[in-house]
């Protein structure tokens, strides 16, 4: 079955998930930002078949994510680092994690985000950089650009 490319459409929610979309992606780079960086460590956290995992982290460094670098000669070995457009992503998945913990841990919070300095417990929400004001519904709002599809 072939897969649907949406690198070409104007939306830039679906160009996203032309990179991301796929759910071993986004538990590769969650599993980048803990700091694993070899191919043995995202397979043993994940559980993922290595030929799954080979497509995966190559698609990554393809779409500019993950940077592959050569740590060993003989036998020659990568690690996979995040680049900035990765570690850009980071505020999706604090989102996600924020999103899953509400909505989807019936058991309560197995994980929490913490301040590191006050040792409490934060609650991401998405603010507007240029005023600061959290971003809701009706003051942001998305509007197409003239001249957008």
């Amino acid at each position: 079955m072939q897969r649907t490319s949406f690198g070409a459409m104007p939306c830039p929610i679906a160009r996203s998930l032309e990179h991301v979309g796929e759910w071993w992606s986004i538990l590769i780079l969650r599993d980048a930002f803990r700091g694993h960086t070899r191919f043995e460590q995202f397979r043993d956290s994940l559980g993922i078949a290595p030929n799954i995992l080979t497509r995966r982290l190559k698609a990554l460094a393809e779409a500019g994510l993950l940077e592959r670098r050569r740590y060993c000669e003989r036998p020659p070995r990568d690690e996979y680092v995040l680049t900035e457009r990765g570690r850009d992503f980071r505020p999706v998945l604090l989102s996600l994690f924020a999103w899953g913990d509400r909505h989807f841990a019936p058991e309560g919070p197995r994980v929490e985000l913490v301040d590191s300095e006050t040792g409490l417990k934060a609650d991401p929400m998405l603010v507007d950089r240029v005023s600061g004001a959290v971003i809701t519904e009706p003051r942001f709002h998305v509007q197409r650009r003239e001249g957008g599809p």
